[in-house]
């Protein structure tokens, strides 16, 4: 390889590594793995190290990565969405009301909670996109609603008792290993259930669609400047439309991981949900000005919020309040960085166009 190839090489990487698009999502991955490293150095004799604790990390997290792959979606175009944690909250409700005290099949109660969820999320996208109502209003109100409804339909908690529901909740695919001529678990036991498959599909959803069709293309032109992207002729408003609509899908399947994880429903449940599926998705470096955000950025969130309380249980003498003061540390942190990002990014443009 001639000397002009390797040049040409090293500064492709410094171009990726700098990009205030990238950065972030680099920023994200470091983070997390100087954390989990620190953690298997100091609990890795106590269990930190097994493949079963870094699983646990999505087991215990996968409906909060579910609704962060809509969340992240609507942040890109410049939106944000407080209704995700009562539209999954109502989604448990209507499951645990529907198969329990109606004795209808699960499926066709999930069914029914997933086009509840698509219909509030269209909704919430009307009054945002026709109506001019900011985010912030239409989807406060769209989680009143939601909960209102949940409070409606019971103010006890329903426990899920379903054979099918069991099934679906008991799903494992187990890591095994070959030892003297047949396949045993690895010990201690590590597992995909069903709601790490859902979380991992709708990551590589999430990106397909952002990354590879004409859809993503215009979420990030809708985020990166609105008013250009009209008078491109880019379908705007449909884009959002569509945008709220698959946030409102996430949040449903998001109720429905968590009604399998804890099998029941509750009307006060995942309170304060939307601010942890918000703030997954800016750890992950998604812009809350819009126009920059990226799938794996969200993934690494997702696991970068839940190493922290792993490593709180590990350790044993600290509070569990201090992994919300660390979030909301890492929140502030990546919020400051990305203006500090941009900013730079913006003043390099203005060179450029001075120099030329």
């Amino acid at each position: 390889m001639s000397s002009v190839d390797k040049r040409r090489k090293q500064n492709r990487l410094v171009n990726f590594v700098t990009n205030p698009k990238y950065l972030m999502v680099l920023a994200t991955i470091g983070i997390f793995a100087v954390i989990y490293i620190a953690g298997i150095v100091l609990y890795g004799d106590k269990g930190f190290s097994t493949l079963r604790t870094f699983m646990m990390l999505f087991i215990d997290n996968a409906y909060i990565g579910i609704s962060a792959v809509g969340m992240t979606m609507v942040l890109i175009t410049g939106g944000i969405d407080l209704s995700v944690g009562a539209v999954a909250s109502l989604t448990g409700m209507l499951i645990a009301y529907g198969t329990t005290r109606l004795g209808l099949n699960p499926v066709v109660c999930m069914l029914f909670a997933i086009l509840v969820g698509i219909g509030l999320g269209c909704a919430m996208g009307g009054m945002i996109t026709y109506l001019k109502i900011p985010p912030f209003v239409a989807t406060l109100t769209g989680m009143f609603l939601a909960r209102g409804v949940c409070s409606l339909i019971s103010r006890e908690s329903i426990s899920i008792d379903n054979d099918l529901i069991d099934a679906m909740a008991s799903w494992k695919i187990y890591f095994m290993k070959f030892v003297d001529g047949e396949w045993v678990k690895i010990k201690p036991v590590a597992y995909i259930n069903l709601n790490v498959l859902m979380f991992i599909i709708m990551i590589i959803v999430g990106t397909v669609i952002l990354q590879m069709t004409r859809f993503g293309r215009n979420v990030y032109a809708v985020g990166g400047n609105e008013q250009s992207a009209r008078l491109m002729g880019l379908p705007v408003d449909r884009t959002k439309m569509m945008v709220y609509a698959f946030n409102g899908f996430c949040s449903a399947l998001a109720g429905i991981a968590y009604a399998l994880y804890v099998k029941s429903g509750w009307n006060l449940s995942l309170q304060g949900a939307e601010l942890d599926v918000i703030s997954s998705a800016v750890i992950g470096g998604t812009l809350l000005s819009g126009g920059v955000g990226y799938m794996v950025g969200t993934l690494f969130g997702v696991l970068l919020k839940s190493v922290i309380p792993s490593l709180i249980t590990f350790n044993g003498t600290l509070s569990s309040w201090w992994g919300k003061i660390i979030t909301g540390a890492l929140v502030l942190l990546f919020v400051g960085l990305q203006q500090v990002v941009m900013s730079g990014s913006k003043r390099g443009k203005k060179k450029k166009k001075k120099d030329k």
